[in-house]
């Protein structure tokens, strides 16, 4: 937390972070651009997010595209804000939000439409069997994620409600266990209007007794689906990393990740 606040301290790399949160996924060439900023004092400022966590940086070929992640900045909040004046500040919020319009930008196909980054104390394996394990996903998400994680298999996102409904359906695309898995989020058979297939991808990076768990989740059909996948993965990730480092999940409903209701 304190790499957090040295680097939240600098007025340009506050900016930096500003310009990330208005479009997720710049590359270097194009902050510059927009800040009019010499590249080799980009990259400094840059370096230092990254080394304090709120800022990840993903590669597509030569590109390096960097992402804004909160992860940080909600153990900020949780620990020096949420206690002490939440309701007043979750009202201002609202009123703020009201007055702010959002846009999508476009970017091609092969660039990643979100990232969210978290650090939990356990093995890579725990990590893996908490992802693939219907049970466990029961207990941190709500619903059961289903399948024999091999690829081309199908998966399902049940509900656990006892109704055993589905909300999400997909593919297997890859499973390196314990490291990596790529699967799609698909619209039910039965939905009125049946979108593209999204793509997620879990990133699992042991090092020494913790891990950084990276999902990446893209080809999002509009911006609806992104804001509410914006909500949800933090909610379902955060129970996760609970359930891992206590044995117990947070005290929050079930996230709904299903396309319609994400």
């Amino acid at each position: 937390m304190d790499a957090a606040f040295r680097a939240l301290a600098d007025p340009t790399r506050r900016l930096l972070l500003d310009r990330l949160r208005e479009r997720d996924g710049q590359t270097l060439g194009e902050l510059c651009e927009r800040l009019e900023m010499a590249r080799q004092s980009a990259t400094q400022h840059l370096d230092v997010l990254v080394a304090a966590g709120l800022v990840t940086v993903v590669r597509r070929g030569r590109q390096r595209l960097h992402y804004l992640n909160p992860v940080p900045i909600h153990e900020i909040e949780r620990r020096w804000i949420a206690e002490f004046d939440r309701p007043r500040l979750q009202a201002l919020s609202a009123i703020r939000n009201q007055a702010e319009e959002y846009a999508m930008t476009d970017t091609p196909a092969s660039v990643p439409d979100y990232v969210y980054v978290t650090y939990i104390r356990a093995s890579a394996e725990q990590v893996w069997r908490a992802l693939t394990d219907a049970d466990l996903t029961a207990r941190y998400w709500g619903h059961a994620n289903v399948s024999d994680w091999q690829p081309g298999s199908s998966w399902e996102h049940r509900r656990v409600d006892g109704s055993e409904k589905v909300d999400v359906v997909g593919r297997v695309l890859k499973a390196e266990p314990p490291t990596r898995l790529v699967i799609t989020f698909e619209d039910r058979p039965d939905a009125a209007t049946p979108r593209d297939p999204s793509v997620v991808e879990f990133l699992v990076e042991p090092h020494q007794d913790i891990v950084r768990l990276t999902v990446t989740h893209e080809n999002l059909p509009d911006r609806e689906m992104l804001a509410g996948i914006s909500r949800g993965w933090p909610a379902v990730l955060a129970n996760l990393k609970s359930l891992l480092e206590t044995g117990d999940v947070l005290p929050q409903a079930p996230w709904d990740m299903s396309p319609a209701h994400a």
